[in-house]
């Protein structure tokens, strides 16, 4: 289940929105009084959901939108006097007051399941290296061509393989083949 950060104006409604959550299963539920705390609750978090209010104690909504670092989503909680100007923002996801529960969990479940889709994505995506570590990792497979004579796909083959049985990074075990035949 997704990190969810509730920063409502009232506490007493954001405690009635905790309770709403933690009946709905959800466990990792944090409640802050203004927008500078949820901003610093996002850093000790990798992801998840910040439900707000239109106008909060120390910002508006689109402050604390713009400080949310990469993995986090905004549910705006917004009267229907402000949900014009909600409307016309696609990236934006929103419910009008007064909330229905039933909506409300159905929005949050829809949003959690996008955030696990992305964090699944963003898992399977490669890992980018730098140049140094291509640099080594290049080097040992040059090693063992000219020392085993393999071929590039086998070297690359032999150092992966290897660093799957020792449970170690690609890099790590290219600096070990180095080492060792160097």
């Amino acid at each position: 289940m997704a990190n969810i950060i509730i920063v409502l104006s009232k506490p007493e409604e954001s405690a009635g929105i905790r309770n709403i959550l933690i009946r709905g299963g959800y466990r990792s539920v944090f409640i802050c009084a203004n927008g500078a705390q949820a901003i610093s609750q996002t850093d000790d978090l990798d992801d998840g959901i910040v439900i707000c209010s239109y106008k909060l104690q120390d910002m508006m909504y689109s402050q604390l939108r713009e400080n949310l670092p990469y993995g986090f989503e905004m549910l705006l909680l917004v009267s229907q006097k402000h949900e014009n100007e909600c409307a016309g923002d696609s990236q934006l996801s929103y419910l009008t007051l007064p909330l229905k529960t039933g909506t409300f969990m159905n929005k949050l479940g829809s949003m959690s399941d996008d955030l696990y889709r992305r964090r699944k994505r963003d898992r399977l995506k490669p890992k980018v290296r730098s140049e140094e570590d291509i640099k080594v990792i290049n080097e040992a497979k040059q090693l063992l061509i000219s020392r085993r004579n393999m071929t590039e796909d086998e070297a690359h083959k032999y150092i992966q393989k290897s660093s799957m049985e020792s449970g170690s990074g690609l890099v790590e075990t290219a600096k070990k083949v180095l080492t060792l035949l160097g």
